[in-house]
């Protein structure tokens, strides 16, 4: 895994046209560079497109002389740091999304680019990278940051006036803030986050009624500080006082610690049914190995990112029967996700992967629908080409049909419908994967119609 601070990726598509739109021929290669100070477009060009927008979007078309050679998308990314297991399947995800768009033509007959670069899932780094990214990339939309970025920054984010559509954050304060409040003509309302996964109201949720439905009616809790995993425990104890389970003791430990013994024995000196564990990978693979060693048995559930292969091989078969709910990987479009993506690479497919492939493709579509590629025409489009009446897409490819046909479209993507709602949130269908014979299998689901009657309207 590239360790570099800016990675630019693009695609080069020569394209020839016939007729109207038409696609005749498409050739091109992925290329990685960069040498740290952002994208300079060195590398980009014009795919030969006429510049002009055939369709009726929001902010009108663009003509020829104002067509753009390159479009650039900014990916605050984790390339290292706790969470830098999870960036491989983010950043081909968004590679693969970047070369279909721009086999399709690209936005505006530009070439769409990506300018990646490492935060560490720091906030402070966070805020210098987006900085980064708005003024030394001349991104015009980000597609990433981790709540624990985005939630201590909301206030700098909001002034920064560029749309951050991320497949990451699952926190409970993204619920009623982010979106286009239903109002996409007024931006002055407008709070400029939307999340393409579902967050943790959802998925907690869902976790949550599978864990009542089992009889599990007493729980323990054993969190982490930062905000990730407090908001997951939030969001499930939440959940699941609401329909009659009781939490009987709660510990919140500190992260990279040595031994967690200490921590357990406190929690199991209580009465409960089943323990929920929300720590990061390191730090629960050794209270894990501390709850294995112990032998304090009881039913383990663990937080969505623990549903890991590295977290099985290290703990062994006394994690047999512990389960997890993710996101669901089963929006009306998976399959077309997953073709394209296996192609690309040979990384694997995370609960994240799917809602990063979403995020470029609507990002795309809503420039495409703007005719321009400015943060505010991006942030006026994402909730029209998501939500609606129009003609149901899968690809960035069908929507550019669509719309140069003069038609209103929405997308649907790998991860859930996206249709976001007016704070930018998006609801799908939970997977409980349960460890058996030394690999997690989803066991079961719970639809996306019964997670949402977990969740108040207007409340996410």
């Amino acid at each position: 895994m590239s360790s570099d601070n800016n990675t630019h990726v693009s695609r080069r598509a020569v394209v020839t046209i016939t007729g109207v739109g038409g696609i005749a021929g498409l050739s091109g290669c992925v290329g990685f560079g960069g040498n740290g100070d952002g994208g300079d477009g060195d590398d980009g060009g014009s795919n030969g497109g006429d510049g002009t927008d055939d369709t009726d979007g929001t902010d009108g078309g663009t003509g020829d002389s104002d067509a753009p050679e390159t479009i650039t998308l900014g990916q605050p990314a984790s390339l290292s740091g706790q969470w830098d297991f999870l960036q491989p399947g983010i950043s081909q995800a968004t590679d693969a999304a970047v070369n279909h768009i721009n086999e399709a033509g690209g936005p505006l007959d530009a070439e769409l680019e990506v300018a990646r670069r490492d935060t560490a899932v720091d906030p402070q780094e966070a805020r210098t990278v987006a900085t980064q990214l708005v003024e030394n990339d001349d991104v015009a939309a980000i597609v990433g940051l981790f709540s624990s970025e985005i939630n201590p920054l909301w206030d700098f984010l909001q002034d920064l006036s560029t749309p951050v559509i991320t497949p990451w954050p699952g926190s409970t304060f993204l619920d009623t803030r982010g979106g286009d409040k239903g109002t996409p003509e007024d931006v002055s309302d407008d709070e400029w986050v939307w999340r393409t996964v579902v967050g943790d109201t959802v998925h907690t949720s869902g976790s949550a009624a599978f864990a009542i439905e089992e009889g599990l009616n007493t729980l323990g809790v054993i969190n982490g500080t930062t905000e990730g995993e407090r908001s997951y425990v939030e969001g499930f104890v939440s959940a699941y006082e609401a329909n009659g389970g009781t939490v009987a003791e709660r510990v919140e430990v500190e992260l990279g610690a040595s031994s967690y013994q200490s921590a357990l024995s406190r929690l199991f000196e209580a009465e409960f049914d089943a323990f929920l564990m929300s720590l990061p990978q390191e730090s629960a693979i050794t209270a894990l190995s501390d709850w294995s060693d112990g032998g304090y048995g009881r039913q383990p559930i663990l937080s969505d990112t623990l549903t890991s292969q590295a977290v099985l091989d290290q703990v062994g078969s006394d994690l047999n029967g512990a389960w997890g709910a993710t996101p669901g990987q089963s929006g009306p479009n998976y399959d077309t996700f997953e073709e394209i993506y296996t192609e690309a690479g040979d990384a694997d497919i995370n609960a994240w992967t799917p809602p990063a492939w979403d995020a470029v493709q609507v990002a795309a579509l809503a420039i495409e629908r703007a005719g321009e590629a400015t943060p505010e025409a991006i942030q006026r489009n994402l909730g029209p080409v998501s939500r609606g009446e129009g003609t149901a897409v899968s690809t960035f490819a069908e929507g550019k049909e669509a719309l140069a046909n003069g038609e209103e479209i929405t997308y649907q993507g790998a991860a859930t419908p996206v249709n976001f709602t007016q704070h930018g949130n998006v609801f799908g269908t939970v997977s409980i994967n349960t460890a058996q014979d030394g690999e997690f299998t989803q066991t079961s689901e719970v639809s996306a119609a019964d997670v949402r009657s977990f969740v108040e309207e207007g409340q996410y």
